[in-house]
């Protein structure tokens, strides 16, 4: 975890900077809330993720909230992404740990899609942000491969933090098709996002 770790020291030290007042005049971008449909599947990755982290999984039920998407949030949940996404290498599961989907900290430096989802995070929640709030999603691309992304709930919509992105952008601005969720409730149940589709086998971005 020293990697992670370090990471999470330096994001803390970023957020900490990320304090300047708005610029007068500026305006923050609006998204819309995504619709959920149905409890479905719970990815393996997450499963697996949690039998190795059980304490980062607890099913205790909260209320569902959003983050107050201020010009300082913003900076910070920006800051963030474009952080994790330029210090951890990408690398695919298969290369990486030698089986197709493996969910976990990039804490040697290198990763693939949630794994940088899981850290983007982590990070996050350390700096004040609500678990509740960021939601780990699994996506098709353009090509139907499937692809993992942060989803941060917030009170202007939701908006995707992604590892082939360091722009944060409204979720129905991305060129994906959202499959599932979690839950706000209870991390450890996923929801459609939108129709139920069928889930990709693996996520591997």
């Amino acid at each position: 975890m020293r990697i992670a770790r370090q990471v999470l020291a330096l994001a803390l030290v970023v957020l900490g900077l990320s304090v300047l007042p708005a610029a007068a005049g500026a305006k923050l971008p609006v998204s819309s809330v995504s619709p959920l449909g149905p409890e479905t599947s719970v990815p393996f990755g997450w499963v697996d993720f949690c039998q190795r982290y059980s304490g980062e999984c607890d099913e205790a039920v909260r209320a569902p909230e959003a983050i107050e998407l201020t010009a300082a949030a913003l900076r910070k949940i920006e800051g963030v992404n474009a952080l994790v996404n330029n210090k951890i290498a990408p690398v695919s599961d298969a290369e990486h740990a030698g089986v197709p989907d493996a969910w976990d900290y990039p804490s040697d430096g290198k990763g693939d899609c949630e794994d940088y989802a899981l850290l983007k995070r982590r990070v996050l929640m350390e700096a004040g942000f609500p678990r509740a709030a960021l939601l780990l999603a699994v996506v098709k691309d353009e090509h139907g491969d499937g692809h993992a992304v942060l989803m941060a709930r917030t009170d202007r919509g939701d908006f995707v933090l992604d590892n082939l992105a360091d722009e944060v952008k409204p979720w129905n601005r991305t060129p994906y098709r959202f499959v599932k969720r979690q839950s706000q409730e209870n991390q450890n149940m996923w929801v459609a996002v939108g129709a139920p589709t069928s889930a990709p086998m693996y996520v591997a971005k």
